[in-house]
C-alpha cells in the first residue's frame, strides 16, 4: 500500500519513511556542529574583546581617575616642600638673584654681615617652605574645576601634560594668592628685614647703583617655580611607575594611557 508518506512493511507493522525530513534534521545538526566549532575556536578572542571593553574606563572614570592623580601628586609635592627642609635642603632651593649677591659680596667685609649671603638663603627658603603649606588647597580647587576633556587631553598627553595645565590655567591666581603668604613668611622668618637692613645699607656705600629692598616677588616667583617642578616630577611618576597607582581607579585609568602609548 503506497501513500504521500511512503510506508512499506515491516514485522511490526507499517513504519513512515520520512527521507527528506531525516535530511532537514542531518543539515540542522551539522550546521549546530559547526557553529559550535567556531564559538570555542573564537572563545579566547571574545573573551579578549570582553575584557578590554570591561577594562575600557569611561570619560567620568578619566576625569575622577585623573584628578585623584593630580590631587595626590600635589598633595605629596606640596607637603614635601612645606617641610623644615623642603626647599632649602633639596633641589628646588631658592639662591638669591645676582644683584642680591652683588650686595651681599660687597657687604661682606662689613661688621655684622660677614655671613648675610647663607643667613639670606636660610631665611627665604624657610619662608617658602612656610607659604607651600597654602598651595595645595589652591591647586586642588583649579583640580575640580577641571573638565571631563580637559581630563581625557591630560591623560593621553605628554608626561607634563598636566602639569603645563595647572600652569597655564593658575600661574596668576597662584601668584595673587600666593605672594602674601610669601610676604607673610619672610616677615615671620625676618628674612625681609635683613634684607632691607642688608640694602639700605649698601645704598649707603657711594657711587653704588641703587636696588629695590624688596624680595617677595623674586621669591615668590622661585617658590611656585619649585612647587610647578615638584608637581610635574610626581605626575611624571605617576605615569611611568605603576607601583605608584595606590587605587583600581589609578590603574585602570592610567593602562588606557599605557596602551596608547605602545
Amino acid at each position: 500500500m503506497k501513500t504521500s508518506n511512503s510506508f512499506h512493511k515491516t514485522q511490526g507493522g507499517l513504519t513512515a519513511v520520512q527521507p527528506f525530513h531525516n535530511q532537514y534534521i542531518m543539515k540542522k545538526l551539522s550546521f549546530l556542529f559547526l557553529a559550535f566549532g567556531l564559538f570555542f575556536s573564537s572563545c579566547d578572542t571574545l573573551q579578549q574583546v570582553a575584557k578590554e571593553v570591561l577594562s575600557e574606563p569611561s570619560l567620568d572614570e578619566i576625569g575622577r581617575g585623573l584628578k585623584e592623580a593630580l590631587t595626590n601628586g600635589i598633595s605629596k609635592g606640596a607637603e614635601s616642600l612645606a617641610k623644615k627642609g623642603g626647599y632649602l635642603d633639596g633641589p628646588y632651593k631658592i639662591l638669591l638673584p645676582s644683584n642680591v649677591r652683588q650686595v651681599t659680596d660687597r657687604l661682606k667685609v662689613l661688621p655684622g654681615f660677614s655671613n648675610i649671603e647663607a643667613e639670606l638663603i636660610e631665611k627665604i627658603n624657610r619662608g617658602a617652605e612656610d607659604a607651600a603649606t597654602e598651595a595645595k588647597p589652591i591647586f586642588v580647587s583649579a583640580i575640580k574645576s577641571m573638565t571631563i576633556q580637559d581630563a581625557t587631553n591630560i591623560l593621553m598627553g605628554t608626561d607634563n601634560a598636566a602639569t603645563s595645565y595647572l600652569q597655564r590655567t593658575t600661574s596668576t591666581q597662584l601668584y595673587e594668592k600666593f605672594n602674601p603668604k610669601i610676604v607673610n613668611s619672610l616677615e615671620k622668618v625676618g628674612a625681609n628685614t635683613l634684607w632691607k637692613r642688608a640694602a639700605d645699607t649698601y645704598n649707603k656705600i657711594p657711587m653704588v647703583n641703587k636696588i629695590n629692598n624688596d624680595l617677595d616677588d623674586y621669591v615668590t616667583n622661585e617658590a611656585l617655580k619649585g612647587l610647578f617642578s615638584k608637581v610635574g616630577e610626581e605626575e611624571k611618576n605617576i605615569r611611568r611607575n605603576k607601583t605608584s597607582r595606590t587605587s583600581e581607579l589609578l590603574r585602570k585609568v592610567f593602562a588606557k594611557q599605557d596602551s596608547n602609548r605602545k
